[in-house]
């Protein structure tokens, strides 16, 4: 190891540089490999550095040395991963070498690390080297805020660009979409608005996220809609990114049966094919009408052409159980509570049976179970009467259901439709992770409608470099929230010899040695002297008092 060290004029002006190098022989060559770059480093650190490798194996001859401080300086092994692997999957590229890149990248990377609003944001900086490993030089919440504008503002050409870097050669043309809400703990957000509460928090008002993505399950768009959209509203935005925005034709279109609907399937262009399903009351009608018939309907998929539409018919043994053992939950749970209200009534004289026969009711009705279960009441006793025959027709299409699709059969047989309509799953997974895990997209701690949508293409950016460190870690037994945790414990070390500082990174345990190595990410060895302006504008409460 050894430091190499050059200068060139520029009009008339004098520029060296030092980087710390190392040698090896290779195939019978020697070669030189860059371990960091210590231009940064004033004269005194440089003379220091190379009279300590001149003397390395005989440190005595150098005399003792006193006067010797080691501090603990700020975190590096997860930011330095982090931003490594979104050098690798070209997001850095994407978001641009710039001071609003670096910002949107420091964001991103804290999203990960660090969940929280933006003043969170800034003192997860004042903890780890992110804006010294970035570059940035001054970082505080407000710009951040800024940040998010200038991410909505230019969210189509980054996406873009992330499109390009994943498919440079052969483009696809399925494309899987999903919608999900957000509830807000506030009422100020722009895009709030009372809706379909999916994640079923009353009195909450939400936004409504749509997400666009490969076959692949991993996240190419992300749009977010007033609080009150209807999810058939949101597949022409859809639409129009993968034909402008990405330039993508003949493209394949999947969505569940809640979006892709007859008006919105008519309005796609033509040539988009589409993946979707049925409701049961069209599955209902299709029986009457004998278009299918329920024998058709098996654990092997099946398919049934009709008017030019293809349908694919299966029937789930496992989801038909789970269907049927949920009712008999239902009828268990009002029979218990007919035995209460019956044992209620026989220790109590004065009791109303009434009052009795209202809460059985007021259950199966809570229980969505009035269609083949009713309360009775009669001497003083709550009975439960099962309709059979009711229950019977309810049970008929336990696990069933209809696939349907223009996709022409020579690109597509039956069992590559059922399998890419099953691919949602990804995107629905993709909203667990963005929405409620190791992401959480929610609480949304900003107001406007830019920040807002900058907020969610944040978390989708984050979502790519969580789903790249699940892939490297998967054999190692780890959650990426845990391997992040491990990566976070490495500090930098300050070594403070007199007047000469040398900032240097300890090697990691055995852990952090396989989540680097497993994640591809060397770490270097000797830290930039850099440093960054980070501040808060805002105070804690504790703060305030002082």
């Amino acid at each position: 190891m050894y430091i190499d060290s050059s200068s060139i004029i520029r009009n008339q002006k004098v520029y060296t540089r030092h980087l710390l190098r190392s040698s090896f022989r290779e195939n019978g060559k020697v070669k030189h490999k860059t371990i960091a770059n210590l231009s940064g480093c004033s004269e005194d650190e440089i003379s220091a550095i190379k009279l300590a490798l001149k003397h390395k194996n005989n440190l005595a001859a150098l005399g003792p040395i006193t006067d010797i401080e080691t501090v603990l300086g700020k975190r590096v092994g997860a930011v330095w991963t982090l931003y490594a692997i979104a050098d690798r999957l070209g997001i850095s590229k994407a978001l641009g070498a710039g001071p609003d890149g670096w910002l949107a990248l420091a964001q991103v990377i804290a999203r990960i690390v660090d969940q929280g609003s933006r003043l969170s944001a800034v003192r997860f900086a004042q903890r780890h080297a992110v804006c010294e490993i970035i570059g940035i030089d001054r970082l505080d919440e407000d710009a951040l805020y800024q940040n998010l504008a200038w991410l909505a503002e230019q969210q189509e050409d980054i996406e873009k660009k992330l499109f390009r870097e994943r498919y440079p050669d052969v483009v696809p043309t399925l494309f899987l979409y999903d919608v999900t809400s957000s509830y807000l703990e506030g009422t100020c957000n722009e895009l709030a608005d009372w809706g379909y509460n999916r994640d079923k928090k009353r009195g909450k008002m939400q936004i409504v996220v749509g997400l666009l993505t490969g076959p692949d399950g991993l996240p190419v768009a992300v749009r977010v809609f007033k609080g009150n959209t209807n999810d058939t509203k949101t597949v022409s935005e859809q639409v129009r990114i993968l034909a402008k925005t990405f330039g993508v034709k003949e493209v394949t279109l999947v969505g569940d049966r809640g979006m892709l609907k007859g008006p919105q399937i008519d309005q796609l262009p033509e040539d988009f094919r589409y993946i979707t399903a049925v409701t049961k009351p069209q599955i209902l009608k299709m029986l009457e009408d004998r278009v299918i018939q329920y024998e058709l309907f098996t654990d092997k998929v099946c398919e049934v052409g009709y008017n030019g539409t293809r349908y694919v018919l299966r029937r789930n043994p496992i989801r038909a159980k789970e269907m049927a053992m949920t009712r008999e939950s239902k009828r268990a749970s009002v029979e218990k509570l007919a035995q209460d209200l019956t044992r209620y009534l026989t220790e109590h004289g004065k009791a109303s049976v009434d009052v009795a026969l209202k809460k059985a009711t007021a259950k199966i009705q809570k229980l969505k179970a009035e269609k083949w279960l009713r309360a009775i009441a009669g001497s003083r006793m709550i009975t439960i009467e099962t309709d059979e025959a009711a229950l019977e027709q309810l049970a008929l299409l336990d696990g069933c259901y209809v696939i349907k699709s223009d996709v022409p059969r020579d690109n597509a047989d039956a069992e590559t439709l059922h399998e890419r309509y099953c691919d949602l799953e990804n995107v629905e997974r993709a909203f667990r992770t963005m929405k409620t895990t190791h992401l959480e997209m929610r609480p949304v701690f900003v107001r406007k409608e830019q920040s807002t949508r900058g907020h969610a293409f944040v978390v989708m950016l984050a979502f790519l470099l969580q789903r790249e460190l699940e892939e490297c870690w998967a054999d190692m037994n780890i959650t990426v929230r845990e391997g992040i945790d491990e990566l976070a414990a490495i500090h930098v070390e300050e070594i403070k010899v007199k007047e000469t500082t040398i900032r240097k990174i300890p090697t990691p345990n055995e852990i952090g040695k396989q989540l680097l190595e497993k994640a591809g990410v060397d770490l270097p060895s000797v830290f930039p002297a850099r440093t960054a302006n980070v501040h808060t504008k805002k105070k804690l409460p504790s703060e305030r008092l002082k």
